[in-house]
């Protein structure tokens, strides 16, 4: 399961992202080489109106959490995405997409683990399959 991945080539990705999209200008996509859980990057989600581009944060608390969790997955097994109260939601109404260029996988028994980067063989980008939901703070936190 991919924990770190990368939009080396942001020009190919927002030429990508502009086709069915109105505007994509403002969400700031620039060359990133280890965009990392809990940081701010591009996604494609549908709406109402259309397409919409925007930056997210990598990391998800579900609607219904009444304070920030400790534990906030940052991926979700296919096996178990429709069972789970975590995703069970967002998997039928919040899906999106999230654009990158590569990935990194790690390999070895214990750590110091190697990281080996994966891409596509013509090196074009590709989307991951993602869930997005929106929570508010209840105490004030943000």
């Amino acid at each position: 399961m991919c924990g770190r991945y990368t939009i080396r080539r942001a020009e190919l990705i927002l030429a990508a992202m502009r086709h069915g999209l109105e505007d994509v200008e403002g969400i700031g996509i620039h060359p990133r080489f280890n965009v990392a859980p809990s940081q701010l990057a591009p996604i494609v989600r549908q709406t109402d109106k259309g397409y919409q581009a925007l930056m997210a944060r990598w990391g998800l608390i579900p609607s219904w959490s009444k304070e920030k969790p400790k534990f906030q997955p940052i991926n979700a097994r296919a096996e178990t995405v429709s069972s789970s109260g975590m995703f069970r939601k967002a998997l039928h109404c919040r899906r999106c997409l999230v654009p990158a260029d590569g990935f990194y996988e790690w390999q070895g028994a214990k750590p110091p683990k190697q990281p080996f980067f994966i891409r596509m063989k013509s090196d074009v980008p590709f989307a991951f399959a993602g869930l997005w939901e929106q929570w508010t703070p209840t105490g004030g936190e943000r």
